[in-house]
């Protein structure tokens, strides 16, 4: 695969797709390399050109002696653009590629036409943690952190369902050059872009793992209040949310790049689809898809911008919150099909069968014992066959 000599290191990097099309840049994780964009690039949109690197000390691209920063690894995408002659991009990091994004939209916002910055936060865990793994590297090797980054990447669920992908990205992991492993915890470390973000005019979409215990849906959040405009995005996975959730991740980015920038605070339909999906699951969205008809184009359009785009991606509260609050009120207006309907949300939500039924019990009480049993029958015919 081809190779440039960026900045006294000799960088991998993979280029594909027609060559007027728009580019797309993707930055790996800390411990990945580019490979962990194989399932996403897949189902991108085909006018679309992908560019791919593996960052120093990953994959191919050979380690630099320390101190390393964010600085200069985002002027190692500077310098690889430089040498292909590419004068802008859409970017997308994930976590250390997250922060890679963070300071060119800063630094070199010329360089960016649209930013996607995924599991990742402004500033990344603490000192005291990053000096942990950093000794914990330097003393025994990365092996004998392998197993625990892993716990931290993907899902309990997916890491059971996909032993295959779990084994596959252990030994990608242990196969991270050492030094360039500790170089870059260094990097992280030192990288605090919260005072920044304001800074940032590239149109942007942040893409947050549910069940991501690294950087989490508040650290979205944040970010979102911070750059202007921004728009956050929720998806049922844990950090390599573009392994184990790449068929939501690439429509998420086909219709962000597809779209057109939008006057601010209008709710974006791709941010919309996304979480409706997410929520609902792609089968019945698909099934609502299937069934509109001229006359109802503009309300589901409506149902997705607004109650999807805008108050179901809204800060304030997560989407397991927002799951048994909808419940409770459905049940005191008596809405039989749309309660089943979110139970089956709830649960894509993280919500728990003992949650659905304290929701339900508490309802009893404010809502009248009624309701409750109809809601009781509802939950257990959805619980009983939730493909259904």
């Amino acid at each position: 695969m081809p190779e440039k000599k960026i900045n006294g290191n000799r960088m991998h990097y993979q280029l594909d797709g027609p060559e007027e099309g728009m580019v797309v840049l993707f930055s790996n994780s800390l411990g990945a390399d580019l490979t962990m964009w194989d399932a996403v690039v897949n189902e991108l949109t085909p006018s679309l050109r992908v560019l791919r690197y593996d960052t120093r000390g990953h994959g191919q691209t050979p380690a630099l002696p320390p101190p390393v920063t964010i600085a200069d690894l985002g002027e190692d995408v500077i310098a690889l653009l430089n040498e292909l002659a590419i004068p802008k991009v859409h970017f997308c990091g994930l976590s250390m590629g997250g922060l890679i994004g963070q300071w060119l939209a800063i630094h070199h916002p010329e360089r960016i036409d649209k930013l996607i910055l995924s599991n990742t936060a402004a500033k990344i865990g603490t000192n005291v943690s990053w000096n942990e793994r950093i000794d914990t590297v330097r003393r025994y090797g990365l092996s004998d952190v392998a197993n625990a980054a892993l716990d931290r990447w993907l899902t309990p669920e997916f890491r059971e369902q996909h032993p295959a992908v779990r084994d596959h990205w252990v030994n990608r992991f242990r196969e991270t050059d050492d030094q360039g492993y500790a170089a870059c915890c260094m990097a992280i470390r030192n990288a605090d872009f919260r005072e920044d973000l304001h800074q940032i005019k590239a149109p942007t979409l942040i893409i947050a793992g549910t069940h991501d215990p690294v950087t989490t849906v508040t650290d979205g959040q944040f970010m979102q209040q911070a750059i202007p405009d921004a728009q956050l995005v929720e998806l049922p996975a844990a950090h390599l949310s573009a392994v184990e959730s790449a068929d939501a991740f690439a429509r998420t980015l086909n219709t962000f790049l597809a779209e057109p920038e939008l006057s601010p605070n209008q709710p974006t339909y791709e941010a919309g689809m996304a979480a409706r999906r997410a929520v609902l699951g792609d089968a019945h969205v698909d099934r609502a898809n299937a069934g509109t008809t001229d006359f109802t184009t503009d309300f589901q359009d409506f149902i997705t911008r607004y109650a999807w785009g805008e108050i179901w991606t809204r800060p304030g509260l997560s989407r397991h919150a927002r799951s048994l609050i909808t419940l409770g009120m459905l049940i005191a207006l008596n809405r039989e099909t749309e309660f089943k309907m979110h139970v089956r949300a709830a649960l894509n939500n993280g919500v728990t069968m003992d949650e659905i039924k304290e929701v339900i019990m508490h309802s009893a009480l404010y809502c009248g014992l009624p309701a409750a049993n109809a809601a009781f029958h509802a939950a257990s015919e959805v619980l009983n066959n939730p493909e259904k």
